[in-house]
């Protein structure tokens, strides 16, 4: 019997998304991830969690997956264009070694009991020079000292249930799995306002933020790719498999075709 315990409830994250400045970090997001997974090429592709964002929307694979602890229902925002595995937790997924070409984590990590192991779980279903993508809240920035605010107040600007990542740290875990950080974006440079009336009014920190404190963002994007020692690649691999779930996977990782 598995005794661990499930994954921080990020589903919270959810109905923050919605929110003014939800929205403001989802839309960042959205265009960011369009335009780096668009570029990536291969046979099969994975988001973990979080469908609210469609991070594979533009990207051309043929076989896309989702993965979620529940069925995302018709609010959740998922469009239906992945399939739908349902898994106990993010630190076992059921696909084969060496079987995916790209993995998307949106604010993944920062929600895990065992992000390290969430890592390491990625690291083993990705083909060699295959990619990871990473989204998370920069601790490092306004949002995050107001963050670190809110747990001595009570008043949390950002769901209170997440652990936040620092960039540095997280390039230390990619460095120790072999993953080679490919490149990384900064966004969402205006002070943490709730009300879509004075997000709009800072929108010229936007520009203003890429140019003079790229750093400071609310929040990242990191794209890295899996290296492996010794190992040389000599043309595409046409003849690769589609991936597929492990065999003796539990009962509650099911494929369903999601409409």
């Amino acid at each position: 019997m598995d005794h661990r315990l499930p994954e921080k409830p990020i589903i919270a994250l959810g109905p923050w998304l919605e929110t003014p400045v939800g929205s403001y970090v989802r839309a960042w997001q959205q265009e960011r991830l369009d335009l780096l997974t668009a570029d990536i090429f291969g046979f099969n592709a994975l988001q973990i969690g979080l469908p609210q964002i469609n991070a594979l929307n533009a990207n051309r694979m043929p076989n896309k997956w989702l993965t979620d602890t529940h069925i995302p229902n018709e609010n959740d925002g998922s469009d239906g264009s992945s399939r739908i595995v349902v898994v106990h937790d993010f630190a076992e997924l059921p696909f084969a070694s060496q079987s995916l070409d790209l993995v998307v984590l949106p604010h993944v990590l920062e929600f895990a009991e065992e992000p390290h192991q969430v890592l390491r779980e990625v690291e083993r279903v990705l083909i060699p020079e295959g990619q990871v993508v990473i989204c998370g809240f920069n601790p490092a920035s306004l949002w995050g000292l107001r963050q670190v605010a809110g747990r001595l107040t009570g008043a949390h600007f950002l769901p209170q249930n997440g652990e936040f990542i620092s960039l540095p740290r997280l390039k230390d875990w990619l460095k120790l799995l072999n993953m080679e950080v490919n490149r990384g974006h900064f966004g969402c440079y205006a002070p943490p306002c709730m009300t879509e009336k004075w997000l709009t009014r800072f929108e010229f920190m936007e520009e203003a933020g890429n140019r003079w404190w790229p750093y400071l963002g609310a929040v990242y994007i990191v794209q890295a790719i899996k290296r492996v020692r010794g190992m040389r690649l000599i043309g595409p691999a046409w003849t690769r498999k589609p991936a597929h779930a492990r065999q003796g996977v539990a009962v509650t990782n099911r494929v369903q075709k999601h409409k």
